[in-house]
């Protein structure tokens, strides 16, 4: 029994009911309800309601109390199942499978979700990756899969991915697929549902898919998929005499567009049939009903083709990666199946009556696996059984599968028939050959019944009760409808994914192909396929029951629930439950050994105290309550963790002994090498840079051998030792005029590297350009007379830089001028009036400098009252001279106390020529210097230290 529970919240195991009646039944599952407990047991089935409400039941520490523990040792919960599946799977090497199953809105997504959770969880380190990997892509493909293309029932919408695309597209992307105001395929009576937010799933099955793993490309194809079913939606056709037209043809063209092929194929694939006479081909116009029969044929194939592509790529995704049987061992798995369960609706037709069938196909296997098999094994033991009478659903499963006579049978040869075959002639062999049935009848078989019409309806009585259909439909729906026209059309398409989609439109008309299998044989093939799967593994069950229509998390609807209770076999389980023993055991597996020895297993549970509560059959030991079984596992583990324990202990003394023998002589051998290495390379670079001094590049051409690892922080700090001593050999001959511009050159690299192509790093730097005769013949002396005057009148000390330029003005004019800049003013001069000054600016109101990186030698000079001055350097001697640099670095050296930020400027060839600042570099030149002056003065000092620091430190570690 389930412990840990009040009885107050009513019996957690409904096998532990009082009576076993409907309404005791119904009452515990109500009361459960109201007190918050969601999960019962029903031995080792879970019934799950619905609570419509979040619950704090799947957290971490939940998942704990869950872990490795029985399945009765614990209060209901879908965690107990999920763990008993798994270790069904770990410690007996057996496939399981937990088949969910319950109507549309009874929770069992939800149930999946948290068993996926759960098995992620409690999965190891090593695996835990991949079952989550999986677990996510599963849960990412729910909204994806979640989605009746051409009718629905009342109050239905159509999928929801038609609503979506529809309310989630941006403006631009709907009309990049060409969409229309209003479609007929998402019918508009059932679009409003004020618990949907379409945009928001629209963009949550966006962001899925591409988790999912689909490019942009097919995501592309699939909203254009969905927009050409809802443009066929709009397509009428009209008459012109015996001539079928197409209303509004310029949906051909944009169905053209969204389906990658020429228009006037798709026109021809609405309007007229291929057909093969012999050697002949002809083209045979469609009647109306025809065409828009054959819109509709579509309409429906391309989604369903749609469907299953997205199926198979969900499939690639979650399939196991690298796996190996012979590194992995066997593969064993857990299932979980998620069913649809039975529907009964105002309209039931061949979607309804195929869901039915699966429903009682799977009940069979229930009743087979839980209800049967107990009895037939009970029978086979020897053991003592109350027979329980329960109805047994072959006879129903038989109506509908059974070869030449089932109503699958029927309808597939009707469909097969020549000649013109209608819905009322189906219906009609249906009671030819099902007349005497005592779960079938109709309108001709029972003339009083007005609650079915003449030659449309027929009732099936299903384990959950009579259901009645209309044939209406059936006929087609059942047939392979899509003309070979489509098929080739869409096979011809440009886009490849939906290319693949169509293998089939390969075939040419005249080629001779099988008869497609219809919905209805591979319906029941897939069916039969599922069970024997599901036969072939150890199966859990989790029943859901929906507790109300309106979500509601307090209703309780009475009929609504016994209706579910009735359909699922809840009651049947129960009975059985009842009357047998909870588990049985092979007397070897009893034993953990291989010999069969029945009284070895009397006398153990002889000596535990369980003899009561056991029986004895013919090969297996059964045992009557949990509480036994619980014990006896118990005493095991605990026996098996002493024997794992010594052993463990063993063995792990032996493996540290052995490494430790080994680490020592690693440890000796290491140290040596080390030692060796160490040594190795201190001679070396004492034999390299023996002789620096006198050589001509002071050592710069030396390689700098390898150090070994011990040492790279050492050969790092003799680096910087060695550059810092090569530099200071470099500069200290340097006259003042010589460190001045080598301070210019310095800040112009650190400013401008890779940003221009030539720096003018590698010539002298005149500054003063304008006087010299090589770029102002004949103008030099007027350019020195000018210079003079303004020296006395502004009292500046000396020129920094001079040359002729290109001014541009603001209206992209430009003209010839002279630029002077003066440790105090930058003056704008006029050269063709002997060089008079044009304008002067104060350099305390210059505030930056942009520069081009082109050859055209652009510069701008930032002002504060923003009267920026643009100039191209020019009349450069030799011609092609870059003075950029030099400008830069003459400006980066004067301004050594304030800051000159410079900016690199792009010319974009458009209209017109933009400006875009990428970057800026501050510069303070003084801390530069300032630094540098430090580390001359301290260089020696420094390094005797730091050498003297990392030799103590090796020494050491040797």
């Amino acid at each position: 029994m389930a412990e840990h529970e009040s009885l107050e919240f009513g019996k957690a195991d409904f096998v532990l009911l009082d009576s076993v009646s409907l309404d005791e039944f119904m009452a515990n599952l109500k009361l459960r309800f109201e007190k918050g407990r969601i999960y019962s047991y029903i031995g080792e089935v879970v019934v799950s309601v619905n609570p419509y409400r979040a619950m704090n039941i799947y957290g971490r520490d939940t998942i704990e109390q869950y872990k490795g523990r029985e399945l009765y040792e614990r209060p209901p919960h879908l965690f107990a199942i999920a763990d008993a599946a798994y270790k069904a799977m770990k410690r007996r090497n057996k496939d399981t499978c937990i088949v969910i199953s319950g109507e549309s809105g009874a929770g069992k997504t939800e149930a999946s979700k948290y068993i996926m959770q759960y098995i992620a969880a409690i999965t190891n380190p090593s695996q835990r990756a991949e079952v989550e990997r999986v677990k996510n892509m599963l849960l990412k493909s729910n909204c994806v899969l979640e989605s009746r293309v051409i009718f629905q029932q009342e109050g239905e919408r159509s999928f929801h991915s038609f609503y979506q695309v529809s309310e989630g597209l941006t403006t631009d992307i709907k009309k990049l697929f060409l969409f229309c105001q209003l479609f007929q395929t998402p019918d508009k009576s059932h679009q409003t549902c004020s618990s949907i937010n379409d945009s928001a799933d629209f963009k949550a099955v966006t962001d899925a898919m591409k988790v999912i793993g689909f490019t942009t490309e097919e995501i592309q194809t699939v909203y254009k998929i969905l927009a050409t079913i809802l443009h066929l939606g709009n397509l009428k056709f009209g008459s012109d005499g015996d001539v079928t037209l197409i209303e509004n043809s310029k949906l051909v063209s944009v169905l053209g567009d969204l389906l990658s092929t020429k228009d006037e194929n798709v026109e021809k694939a609405l309007l007229y049939r291929t057909v093969a006479t012999g050697r002949d081909v002809i083209d045979k116009q469609h009647t109306h009903q025809e065409a828009s029969y054959g819109r509709d044929a579509l309409a429906k194939a391309i989604y369903e083709r749609l469907f299953c592509w997205i199926v198979g790529r969900i499939n690639d995704v979650i399939e196991v990666k690298n796996y190996d049987a012979r590194v992995h061992g066997k593969n064993t798995v857990i299932g979980v199946l998620d069913i649809y369960g039975f529907e009964i609706f105002q309209n039931n037709s061949f979607e309804q009556f195929c869901i039915n069938y699966c429903n009682e196909k799977l009940q069979q296997l229930f009743i087979q696996l839980v209800l049967k098999q107990e009895q037939e094994e009970y029978q086979r033991e020897g053991i003592p059984w109350k027979h329980i009478d329960y109805f047994n659903n072959q006879i129903i499963v038989d109506l509908v599968e059974q070869q030449h006579k089932g109503i699958f049978a029927v309808l597939d040869e009707a469909c097969m028939n020549v000649g013109k075959v209608t819905d009322e002639m189906f219906l009609q062999a249906l009671n030819g050959k099902l007349a005497k049935h005592a779960h079938y009848t109709s309108r001709k078989l029972s003339p009083t019944d007005k609650n079915l019409e003449f030659d449309r309806d027929f009732r099936i009585r299903h384990y959950a009760g009579d259901v009645v259909y209309s044939v209406v439909g059936f006929i087609d729906k059942n047939k392979d409808t899509l003309f070979q026209d489509f098929k080739r059309l869409l096979y011809n398409s440009s886009n490849p994914v939906l290319k693949a989609m169509w293998p089939e439109g390969k075939l040419s008309i005249t080629e001779v192909t099988k008869r497609p299998l219809t919905a209805a044989t591979l319906f029941k093939n897939s069916m039969i396929s599922l069970v024997e799967n599901l036969a072939s593994k150890e199966p859990y069950y989790v029943r859901c029951i929906k507790p109300n229509d309106v979500k509601s998390p307090l209703l309780f609807e009475h009929e609504r629930c016994k209706h579910q209770v009735e359909y699922l076999g809840l009651l049947e389980n129960v009975r059985v439950r009842r009357a047998g023993f909870a588990n049985r055991q092979t007397y070897p597996r009893f034993l953990q050994s291989h010999t069969y020895d029945k009284e070895a297993v009397k006398r153990l549970l002889q000596g535990c105290g369980f003899e009561h509560d056991v029986a004895y059959g013919k090969t297996k030991v059964f045992i009557r309550t949990p509480r036994t079984i619980f014990s006896l596992e118990e005493q095991r583990a605990e026996m098996v963790k002493r024997i794992v324990l010594f052993l463990q202990k063993v063995w792990r003394g032996t493996l540290a002994r052995m490494r430790y023998r080994r680490m020592r002589a690693a440890l000796i051998i290491i140290r040596a090498y080390r030692r060796y290495k160490v040594k190795s390379y201190i001679r070396e670079v004492n034999r390299r840079f023996k002789n620096v001094r006198g050589m001509k590049d002071h050592g710069k051409h030396v390689k700098w051998p390898t150090p070994p690892k011990v040492l790279r922080k050492f050969e790092e700090a003799l680096r910087n030792i060695y550059n810092r001593w090569w530099a200071w050999t470099l500069i200290k001959d340097l006259s003042p005029e010589e460190m001045v511009q080598i301070r210019a050159k310095v800040a112009t690299l650190e400013c401008l590297k890779g940003q221009r192509a030539d720096l003018g790093l590698q010539r002298a730097w005149e500054g003063n350009y304008l006087v010299s005769k090589k770029d102002s013949p004949g103008t030099a002396s007027s350019f020195t007379l000018v210079s003079s005057d303004l020296q006395r009148k502004d009292k500046f000390m000396r020129v920094l830089f001079s040359c002729n330029v290109r001014k541009i003005n603001r209206f992209n004019k430009a003209e010839d001028r002279a630029l002077l800049i003066t440790d105090r003013h930058l003056y704008k001069m006029d050269p063709v009036k002997l060089y008079k000054p044009m304008k002067s600016i104060p350099l305390y109101n210059v505030t930056g400098v942009s520069i081009s990186p082109g050859k055209d030698q652009l510069v701008v000079f930032h002002t504060k009252d923003n009267r920026d001055l643009i100039v191209c350097l020019q009349g450069m001697v030799p011609a092609g001279d870059s003075r950029i640099g030099e400008l830069v670095g003459t400006l980066l050296s004067h301004f050594k106390s304030m800051v000159l930020s410079v900016s690199l400027i792009i010319h974009r060839k458009e209209k017109k020529s933009t400006v875009i600042q990428l970057m800026k570099f501050q510069f303070h030149i003084y801390r530069f210097w300032h630094y540098l002056a430090i580390s001359f003065i301290f260089i020696h000092f420094y390094n005797y230290i730091i050498l003297f620091l990392y030799l103590f430190y090796i020494l050491t570690c040797l």
